[in-house]
C-alpha cells in the first residue's frame, strides 16, 4: 500500500481511500453505461461507426487477455 501511495504521490491514507473510491465510482459508471447499451440493443451487437470494421474474434480475445 505504501508503495502505491508513493507512486501516486498520495500523502495520507485518507488520500489513498479517496482515490480508491473515485476509481470505483468511475468503474461503476462504466459498467452501468455498458448495461444500458446492452439493454437498448437487446443482446444484438451495437453498430459500429461508419468506416469502422467490427472487431474480429481474435481481436476480442486479445482484448480479453489484457491485464491492467
Amino acid at each position: 500500500m505504501r508503495l502505491v501511495m508513493q507512486t501516486l504521490n498520495l500523502t495520507s491514507l485518507s488520500d489513498a481511500l479517496r482515490e480508491g473510491l473515485r476509481l470505483l465510482s468511475r468503474e461503476a459508471a462504466e459498467v452501468a453505461a455498458s448495461e444500458e447499451i446492452r439493454s437498448f440493443y437487446k443482446g444484438a451487437q451495437a453498430p459500429t461507426p461508419a468506416g469502422v470494421a467490427p472487431a474480429t474474434a481474435d481481436e476480442l480475445e486479445a482484448a480479453d487477455e489484457i491485464e491492467w
